[in-house]
């Protein structure tokens, strides 16, 4: 079962369920093995269409490890989801939206928050770092 809240989804693979989570660590595989120097360089790739199938794979990989699944990139390759290449990708773009833009916040006050409330209480930031500018939203 996933959980929203922690950033997890969930998808289904090769006709088995599978979560995916971006964790710190996750983050970090990702940062090195596409040659990123910040995070933010993930959402500008994915908001000016500029991902490769291979980058896909590897966002894949490292969310399903994350996720729980002793699972290889070459391994994740070879993973058919039944809506395809299209659907695939909008889950790992759902994912990125979850890792860094949760839909449901609270507040200092415990109130919940959404949308842009949510968005100028978490503060700015230049556009290369803040998926929301950078149009993953």
């Amino acid at each position: 079962m996933t959980n929203r809240r922690r950033g997890e989804i969930s998808i289904t693979l090769d006709d088995k369920p599978y979560r995916l989570c971006l964790t710190l660590g996750a983050l970090a595989e990702l940062e090195e093995s596409l040659g990123l120097e910040n995070i933010g360089e993930l959402a500008d790739r994915f908001s000016g269409g500029r991902v490769k199938s291979a980058d896909l794979v590897k966002i894949l990989g490292a969310a399903l490890r994350a996720g729980g699944a002793d699972i290889s990139d070459a391994d994740a390759a070879t993973m058919r989801c039944k809506g395809g290449a299209s659907e695939l990708t909008y889950a790992l773009v759902e994912l990125l939206r979850e890792t860094f833009i949760p839909e449901f916040e609270e507040n200092e006050t415990g109130a919940a928050m959404t949308g842009s409330d949510a968005s100028s209480h978490r503060g700015g930031g230049n556009q290369s770092s803040n998926p929301t500018k950078a149009g993953l939203v």
